[in-house]
């Protein structure tokens, strides 16, 4: 067989150890001839090819990034006065022109989307789940999750030595758009006392009490956990708007860290290595099988495969129950709650 390989979206650690257990398991396991995409689906739309072989993917495992490239292009998404066709029937027709028999897809929510619509197009897609957000439906984990909450637990920790020298409140704001994961994960390991997510509403005032208090009770600083993609009265960041308004309202000396980028750069963690070997190894398996229009997904521990059309439009949220919610609350931890808020009144 032939088949093909692309990554797509933000990257993210983790991508290169993917790329290398699909060619790797594809060309040694299975002799298959694998092909690298460039620049995700707009190398597919542009026929922007590198055939990969055992020593392009030798030495890639440790690497961030991604040798190939990505991109954000939706073929799928209609441009003004665009043929609606244009993109994807480029993309049919190179997939064909190059001899390709599938195509593996690594990538976040929208790439599994339009993994999807290819499949509905007729060609042989097999998507591997990647994302620092660890927001994806269907699959317990996603590798890039651990690297980023490593580095965000990091970033709290050495946000501790500094805000206990000068008295301060300490907010750092970490990413995930819709979904807290990063948040309530390092927020935990690294000891926040406040963590704000996107999941659960949250009131000002319950954040000022518990900072206060701890100011009463003589707990020289406090840590500040705040998901970016939390709702908030302004267009500044949510790290900046919650510091801003923590100074306003309770006088402590605050200042904010942005950690932003910073999460998906670098070499992925040993477990996020393993991840996407496992990931990408299964993948190639699934190829192979003639499994096609599905996702490797990990679930209770174990590699599987979930059908791609149960994938779009869902997203991964943390739920009310949480087990990490549950015991961070049971260690004090403050989430910002109104329901606190209501009680007290």
């Amino acid at each position: 067989m032939r088949i093909g390989i692309l990554s797509a979206g933000g990257d993210c650690p983790g991508i290169n150890a993917a790329i290398r257990g699909v060619g790797k398991t594809a060309i040694v396991e299975y002799d298959m001839d694998v092909v690298g995409i460039v620049n995700g689906f707009s190398g597919l739309v542009e026929k922007e090819t590198i055939e990969l072989n055992e020593q392009l993917l030798s030495g890639i495992l440790t690497l961030g990034g991604t040798i190939l490239g990505t991109s954000r292009l939706k073929p799928f998404k209609v441009v003004d006065g665009e043929d609606p066709q244009h993109k994807p029937g480029l993309i049919k027709k190179h997939y064909e022109e190059l001899g390709l028999e599938a195509l593996v897809c690594i990538g976040g929510n929208g790439t599994q989307k339009t993994a999807n619509l290819l499949a509905q197009e007729g060609l042989n897609v097999v998507g591997i789940p990647k994302t620092i957000d660890n927001d994806i439906w269907g699959t317990d984990l996603t590798f890039g999750f651990d690297t980023a909450v490593h580095i965000a637990t990091e970033a709290i920790d050495r946000l501790h030595t500094t805000a206990n020298s000068h008295k301060r409140v300490m907010v750092i704001e970490v990413m995930g758009h819709h979904a807290g994961w990063i948040a309530l994960h390092s927020g935990i390991a690294g000891g926040g006392d406040v963590i704000l997510v996107p999941e659960i509403p949250y009131c000002l005032e319950s954040v000022f009490d518990c900072l206060l208090e701890r100011s009463r009770k003589k707990k020289p600083y406090s840590i500040v956990v705040v998901g970016e993609g939390i709702e908030r009265a302004s267009k500044k960041s949510a790290g900046a708007y919650i510091a801003k308004q923590i100074r306003k309202n309770t006088g402590l000396e605050t200042r904010e860290t942005i950690l932003g980028y910073i999460q998906r750069g670098g070499s992925p963690t040993s477990t996020d290595r393993i991840l996407a070997t496992r990931f990408g190894a299964h993948a190639a398996a699934l190829i192979h099988e003639k499994q096609f229009g599905t996702m490797v997904a990990l679930r209770n521990g174990e590699i599987t495969s979930i059908p791609l059309e149960e994938v779009g439009g869902k997203t991964r949220l943390i739920q009310p129950n949480n087990s990490l919610v549950l015991k961070g609350r049971h260690l004090g931890v403050c989430f910002g709650d109104c329901s606190e808020i209501k009680q007290k009144s």
